[in-house]
């Protein structure tokens, strides 16, 4: 029994960290805003901010971006949407992290300027950072350093920042004032001009190391216990180094933010617990023919698996319950982590995905009583190995980029089989259906690769609980 509660601790540490998969580095210079928007140790979120912001480059205008929030904040484990970490040190007065951040920056993914027109891309990288803080009376003083570690920039950014958090009821409000001090390769892989990149009126231009500085205002307002209403506005002047780029626009950039979230906090952690039980899910499937996509499959108007350049998946997802009966409903909340197989029929190499989802799962169904039937869906985010072949293939179509980061929903359908069988020691295993999703968000989320396709497999499982 030991080793049991010993595998179960473990597993809920594991699944803390997993959902570590993606808040925002904003514009350049500001230290995480999503700080403390949820309201308990433990608890869990989600929701989407918009993002309006002036792009640095020249001609490329305003920039839409929504930013969906898989939110967590644990005793040792945090989830802030880009960024996920560990604590090393939490009080009330103090905290030190070690976190990876995806760096919200690069080139428009379409509509390109004519001033960028012909450059090779500048992407967004993965960070790895540290970071201090420092809470008071009169404000918080915050210090990061964050280090590219996907050999995207490699470079090297320091932020400091001090906020002062003002609450009255339902109000929160956040002013902010930071600085960025980045290293040359930082600000000439984003703004610089190679050689081989230069044209009449676009002349080379190396960046050098600069120093931004934003202003910024974020508050949150409580709708109700569970709904909270975020926004925030900030404004910052980079650097010289920066500005003086031929591709980059002078002046003031300002930014505007507004979005919601949902705090599943305040429960009781069913992952702790002694009893908790562990999910286990074996499932395989198909890819879906083009057009058969996700509302066509969940409303019963298409099943139909591809039948040329058949590619097939196999997974295993494994899950701890949040949530058990939320407000007394037949409701439960359940975190995954998926690791799927892509068969890629000699299209392309295979490859592997890892998938870190909340689910909602319903059984409320009158005739549960005598056959137990639950219907999930699953929200969270995929990162792949190699971005699928189906997925590929539909977005070099479109001419279309395609990414390895994109949204994922899980939706299901399953019965218990002990119910069926009227077997009682398998009434926890379950034999179901559901559909594997990957896509962006209207193509408008950086943080998702921009990515307005993606792709479904329709899948058979069987999920047990031990």
């Amino acid at each position: 029994m030991k080793s049991l509660s010993t595998f179960r601790s473990a597993l809920a540490t594991a699944l803390a960290v997993g959902l570590l998969a993606t808040a925002p580095a904003h514009a350049a210079g500001n230290t995480d805003p999503l700080t403390d928007i949820l309201s308990t140790p433990g608890s869990a979120g989600l929701g989407a901010i918009t993002r309006i912001e002036q792009s640095p480059y020249e001609g490329a205008g305003v920039r839409y971006d929504l930013l969906p929030l898989y939110l967590y904040e644990g005793d040792r484990f945090f989830l802030h949407a880009n960024r996920g970490g560990i604590k090393l040190l939490h009080d009330d007065t103090q905290r030190v992290d070690v976190f990876v951040e995806q760096r919200l920056e690069g080139f428009p993914p379409d509509n390109l300027p004519s001033s960028l027109r012909g450059m090779a891309s500048r992407d967004s990288g993965f960070d790895l950072g540290l970071a201090y803080r420092n809470r008071q009376s009169w404000g918080t003083v915050q210090a990061e350093l964050l280090r590219n570690v996907d050999n995207t920039s490699e470079g090297t950014e320091f932020r400091l920042a001090y906020t002062y958090d003002w609450r009255s009821g339902p109000w929160m409000l956040r002013p902010s004032l930071s600085v960025a001090v980045r290293d040359a390769r930082l600000n000439n892989y984003y703004y610089g001009v190679r050689s081989s990149e230069a044209l009449p009126g676009r002349p080379a231009y190396s960046a050098g190391a600069g120093t931004d500085v934003s202003l910024g205002l974020y508050g949150s307002y409580d709708l109700s216990r569970r709904w909270r209403l975020l926004a925030g506005v900030s404004a910052t002047r980079l650097d010289s180094s920066v500005t003086n780029s031929p591709v980059v626009r002078g002046g003031i950039l300002p930014a505007v933010y507004a979005g919601a979230v949902y705090d599943f906090g305040g429960h009781k952690r069913e992952w702790a617990e002694e009893s908790s039980p562990t999910y286990f899910k074996l499932l395989y499937g198909k890819a879906t023919e083009d057009g058969c996509h996700l509302a066509k499959i969940i409303t019963a108007r298409c099943f139909s698996t591809a039948q040329n350049n058949a590619t097939s998946i196999t997974g295993i997802q494994v899950g701890k319950p949040f949530i058990n009966q939320l407000n007394g409903w037949p409701l439960d909340f359940a975190g995954y982590v998926g690791l799927t197989h892509h068969n890629e029929r000699g299209l392309q190499d295979n490859s592997l995905q890892l998938d870190l989802f909340m689910k909602a799962i319903y059984s409320g169904f009158p005739w549960s009583d005598r056959v137990n039937t639950r219907l999930g869906l699953g929200v969270g985010v995929s990162v792949a190995q190699r971005v699928p072949y189906t997925e590929v293939s539909s977005q070099t179509a479109n001419g279309q980029a395609a990414s390895k980061v994109l949204n994922f929903l899980d939706p299901t359908i399953d019965f218990s089989v002990g119910d069926l069988m009227g077997v009682r020691s398998l009434k926890d295993t379950y034999l179901g259906f559901g559909v594997s999703h990957r896509s962006g968000i209207f193509g408008s989320s950086r943080l998702l690769g921009n990515v307005n396709g993606g792709s479904n497999y329709i899948y058979t499982y069987i999920e047990t609980a031990l």
